[in-house]
């Protein structure tokens, strides 16, 4: 292996912390999806419509 190709490789630590991140935001935007009551609740609530129908 030439220093070049080397260069470009990632260790298995480096690459166990990117995959981390990746799961990460993965679950967060899992969990925002699979929850929408819960979104929508914490959303700021619609000016045209009447709260009490």
């Amino acid at each position: 292996m030439n220093n070049s190709s080397k260069k470009n490789q990632i260790t298995r630590k480096e690459a166990i912390k990117k995959m981390g991140k990746y799961a990460a935001l993965t679950a967060a935007g899992t969990f925002l999806i699979l929850n929408p009551a819960k979104a929508q609740s914490s959303s700021p609530p619609d000016p045209g419509g009447n709260p009490f129908d």
